[in-house]
């Protein structure tokens, strides 16, 4: 999702501020105790945010605020899409991995892309908070972010959930599926 392509207009800026809205009416189960209000107050005038939302929105992530109590006055818009972002998939872990194949390489890779729309990848508690408000990526996975040891070592991990339980796995970082993609995350 490049947002070079299209300038980020006063109407985008509404549109994404409707869905959001929507969104989070549907699925209180996923932020108890939060208010549109509360949220609105912190994003409404905030175009680098609502940009970021919007590449989120446009690239299949379907971001809502996920919410447990456990930050008080912090927020995080996740992607909550059944599965991993449709156009977020079929990517490596990192520019280094990317780097690194010689052959078939795919077109993009998580971190950059993530970089590149203002988020970050979910870090793997983030990743099993997601999935106490839902059944995700029952069917894809998503890379999450990798701790360096695991990283340094060539390898990179992702999640997905089977058979009613989240599995965290590893794999190469240069491995890439047509099912795997990334989620992500951007506080307000």
């Amino acid at each position: 999702m490049d947002q070079k392509q299209k300038p980020f207009s006063e109407n985008d800026q509404k549109e994404i501020l409707k869905r959001l809205k929507t969104r989070f009416r549907e699925n209180m189960d996923r932020h108890p105790g939060v208010s549109w209000e509360v949220i609105e107050s912190k994003i409404a005038d905030k175009v680098a945010i609502l940009k970021t939302l919007y590449a989120m929105e446009a690239s299949g992530g379907e971001p809502d605020i996920i919410y447990r109590g456990d930050i008080k006055e912090q927020y995080l818009f996740m992607d909550c899409s059944a599965e991993s972002p449709k156009g977020r998939r079929k990517v490596c872990y990192d520019r280094e991995a990317l780097d690194a194949r010689k052959k078939n390489k795919p077109d993009h890779n998580a971190l950059d892309m993530a970089l590149s729309m203002g988020i970050v990848l979910l870090t793997e508690k983030q990743y099993r908070t997601l999935q106490q408000c839902g059944q995700y990526d029952t069917k894809t996975s998503s890379w999450i972010k990798t701790p360096e040891r695991i990283r340094a070592r060539g390898g990179a991990i992702f999640g997905d959930r089977r058979y009613d339980t989240v599995f965290i796995y590893h794999n190469g970082a240069d491995s890439y599926y047509s099912s795997r993609g990334f989620r992500g995350a951007i506080k307000v």
